[in-house]
């Protein structure tokens, strides 16, 4: 194992309008190509599944043209969309606001969220049937109307060959959804992004049996793309956490989704030096067990999660589905409400090994991970509260009617270096996020 550092760093430049790349161990800022500047910078070969193959350079090829520096929600989905796939390189300077005017603003004529709630009472509609066969002049109807403008406005379609990137230490955004939706070669680096707020929650009294509120809206989805790297960003939910939520019919009013959903046949992601915190579902890797689902996933959804802080989260750190996962050097903090951290779903070979874990008094340790269908599991040399702990042992011995079973059958060999589990609280803490890219 190497000694910490905060990471890796590689340096490129355009000499004779080729791409010209070094890698560099530790601080770049003495060396000469210093002066490209990060928005050029590529993964490092061997840097997490994003590295596979063609690997991964986002935008670095642009030419003067296709670079854009913007302060806008609307200035950032014109850069997006010029020039179609060409290679681009999208800073991004201070907080953008995506949510615009904001929630009434968004409500169609008609919509009264008073009438919605009368009508779907659960008193009233009862729990046998979900709200899908409304008509449009429904407040079902309505609010899906509503829905629709605030899906148009909030969302933003990242093409191929782009590097979006925020500029020092306090860029991102506010109630945007990144799309990465069908393409490859994406980078997003050094941006700061609280969760897009759902101004228009379906019920679904189906849901449970005691009925749900379910958001739309990911901060960023990864679906059906391909190399994709998530460095240096931080995910939380800002000024609206769950616990200013109001609760409708028992049930607390989901305006979240997402923090980071990689679905649809997505390949090749590599999400480091991120912090996921204050969040309740976090990430899915694969979103359903369906069938159609299962032949569009299957053989896919290779993604590697390397010096990751999560913090503060309930659950989904990731829950994962058909995904082969390599998850090593990270560090989970749990708060208040901890359910699980790693979601072992259906045919998943999840990797977990060298991280590092710290539990509240009162916490279980088998609850770290979370069977949800029989799948096997590689788990080693993690620690938990300073000690090296066998996450599935403990958990078998914790949760005997959830036994899980061990060796996911791969090894992982995208890793540019392994830092002891013991450094990774310190190291993690003091690099990852946005705002610490150097």
């Amino acid at each position: 194992m190497r000694t910490p550092t905060c990471h890796a760093r590689v340096i490129s430049a355009l000499v004779g309008g080729t791409a010209l790349v070094l890698a560099v161990t530790g601080t770049a800022s003495a060396h000469p190509l210093h002066r490209a500047g990060p928005d050029r910078q590529v993964l490092p070969a061997e840097d997490g599944w994003a590295a596979y193959g063609t690997g991964t350079t986002g935008g670095a090829a642009a030419d003067p043209a296709h670079v854009y520096t913007v302060t806008t929600w609307e200035q950032f989905k014109a850069a997006l969309a010029d020039g179609g796939s060409a290679p681009k390189i999208v800073r991004v300077k201070g907080t953008i606001d995506a949510d615009g005017p904001g929630c009434d603003a968004f409500a169609v004529p008609g919509y009264d969220f008073a009438a919605y709630l009368k009508t779907y009472d659960p008193a009233v509609w009862g729990r046998a049937r979900n709200l899908d066969g409304e008509p449009d002049d429904s407040p079902e109807g309505l609010r899906r109307a509503s829905a629709a403008r605030q899906d148009a406005s909030v969302k933003a379609d990242v093409p191929a060959n782009t590097t979006v990137i925020g500029v020092g230490r306090d860029a991102g955004f506010k109630g945007a959804s990144l799309q990465i939706k069908g393409v490859d070669n994406v980078i997003v680096r050094n941006l700061a992004f609280e969760s897009p707020l759902d101004c228009f929650p379906q019920w679904d009294p189906t849901d449970t049996a005691d009925g749900n509120w379910n958001s739309e809206y990911d901060s960023a989805v990864v679906h059906g793309s391909t190399h994709v790297w998530m460095d240096h960003d931080t995910f939380t939910d800002g000024e609206h956490p769950d616990s200013t939520l109001p609760s409708y019919y028992g049930r607390i009013y989901q305006q979240h989704d997402g923090e980071l959903d990689i679905v649809k046949g997505a390949d090749y992601v590599t999400a480091s030096w991120n912090v996921f915190e204050d969040h309740d579902k976090t990430i899915l890797v694969g979103n359903s067990d369906g069938a159609a689902t299962a032949a569009v996933d299957r053989g896919h959804l290779k993604v590697t999660f390397h010096h990751n802080l999560f913090r503060n989260l309930v659950e989904r750190a990731p829950r994962v589905r058909f995904g082969q996962v390599d998850s090593y050097n990270n560090h989970f903090v749990a708060g208040d409400g901890f359910s699980y951290s790693y979601g072992i779903g259906l045919e998943s070979r999840l990797v977990a090994e060298h991280n590092a874990f710290t539990l509240p008094d009162g916490a279980r340790t088998g609850s770290i991970l979370k069977k949800w269908k029989d799948a096997p599991v590689t788990a080693g040399d993690n620690y938990v509260n300073g000690r090296p702990t066998d996450l599935v042992a403990v958990h078998n011995a914790q949760v005997p009617g959830e036994i899980l079973r061990s060796g996911a059958g791969w090894t992982p060999v995208l890793r540019t270096g392994v830092d002891r589990p013991q450094a990774v609280p310190g190291l993690v803490g003091r690099c990852a996020g946005a705002g610490h890219l150097r």
